[in-house]
């Protein structure tokens, strides 16, 4: 039997040591917003926040929380880094298909809580191991640094050409 302190409540889970964190707050403790993408700790879906630190839940045994609290998708707007990026989020349209969203949330939230105002080298290190199928890297990048400064900048973007001339074939 463990006690884990989850988003600010307790849950006492009688489940195995060896089980890894995401099973017990998907399947016990009933929380589904942090996803299971690989099983293996390399695409960061089920990127969680163990006593403020982003850790793959999927691999993190949960005997190995002692009581550490863990901070999931679902309450880290409760905290003014995670407001802040799930505000950016929304503003740069981040989000396709949005299944490695709760992970690439909460690595965000982790590096702007540790290092507010973030160098694009500081955003690749702390991103790196989240994958986005969708390819919304630099949407993501945006919505970091409009979550650290308050700002945007001109996103790039791919020019359209326009068709040729009168009867041009599109």
């Amino acid at each position: 039997m463990f006690t884990l302190n989850v988003n600010g409540q307790s849950h006492d889970v009688d489940v195995p040591p060896d089980m890894p964190l995401l099973w017990v707050l998907r399947d016990v403790v009933g929380l589904t917003g942090t996803k299971f993408g690989c099983g293996v700790a390399q695409c960061g879906a089920c990127t969680v926040h163990v006593a403020g630190q982003a850790m793959r839940s999927c691999v993190l045994p949960v005997s190995a929380l002692g009581s550490r609290p863990v901070t999931t998708v679902e309450a880290v707007g409760q905290t003014p880094a995670g407001q802040k990026v799930q505000q950016a989020w929304l503003e740069i349209e981040v989000v396709q298909c949005g299944y490695c969203q709760s992970g690439q949330v909460m690595s965000a939230a982790a590096l702007l809580t540790h290092t507010p105002d973030p160098t694009d080298a500081d955003i690749d290190a702390a991103m790196s191991g989240n994958i986005c199928r969708c390819g919304t890297y630099a949407r993501i990048r945006e919505a970091i640094k409009l979550a650290a400064t308050g700002r945007t900048t001109a996103m790039p973007t791919v020019p359209i050409a326009a068709p040729a001339g009168p009867g041009a074939q599109s």
